[in-house]
């Protein structure tokens, strides 16, 4: 069974959805029979990289909503967090364009390190505080992650990884994907969104048995 998860590191709901599988893959007797592959979706791919506004001002500009509010949606979003063990610090959350983060991950895919990689990714933005733009960040995260720092910094100066993020995105759409967490189970079935965990388990269970 292969499971393609479209996702964006700037997505609380994805790092959510992702916890989820994993505690549904927990669940699953033919869990080790089990592919899970990540893909690139930026939510803004037209996000700046260097934003003066903090994550409740660029919400609330979004929503066309008060400050307040926006602290509210992102306070109950850090208590969904908190379900699945996940520790929120939106405060800290540094908005920025994460295209560059996703070429990132793209290369730690080639390199047998993808799973390490998307996890140090979500952590940084969402529990540390962490810019997913910022070079030095992310030969950092790259680093915990196993990777080589010299091959890191190649890909970060260069343009290499592009194309794959740009297909991934172009596969989105074809799919007709238009928000994320997206997860596609064989080609052939789909979870919309961070979905309860006894959706994934069902799912899981149904396609194992329709398949089998």
């Amino acid at each position: 069974m292969k499971i393609e998860v479209w996702s964006d590191f700037a997505c609380p709901f994805c790092y959510i959805g992702k916890r989820r599988l994993e505690e549904a893959l927990e669940q699953f007797p033919h869990r080790d029979q089990v592919e899970v592959e990540f893909r690139s979706f930026e939510l803004d791919p037209d996000a700046p990289k260097d934003q003066k506004d903090s994550l409740h001002e660029v919400l609330a500009k979004k929503y066309r909503t008060s400050i307040e509010q926006a602290k509210a949606m992102n306070q109950n979003v850090s208590e969904m967090a908190q379900t699945v063990g996940l520790t929120y610090n939106l405060d800290m959350a540094i908005p920025t364009n994460t295209f560059t983060a996703h070429r990132l991950a793209q290369y730690a895919k080639s390199q047998g390190k993808e799973k390490e990689m998307v996890e140090l990714l979500f952590k940084a933005y969402f529990t540390e505080g962490k810019h997913l733009s910022d070079h030095d960040t992310l030969v950092q995260l790259a680093s915990e992650a196993g990777l080589d720092e010299q091959g890191v910094k190649a890909v970060l100066e260069g343009n290499d990884f592009s194309n794959e993020v740009h297909s991934n995105e172009m596969e989105a759409q074809q799919l007709g994907v238009t928000g994320v967490p997206f997860f596609v189970i064989n080609r052939k079935y789909g979870i919309s969104g961070a979905q309860p965990l006894e959706v994934f388990v069902e799912t899981l269970e149904k396609v194992w048995q329709e398949e089998a």
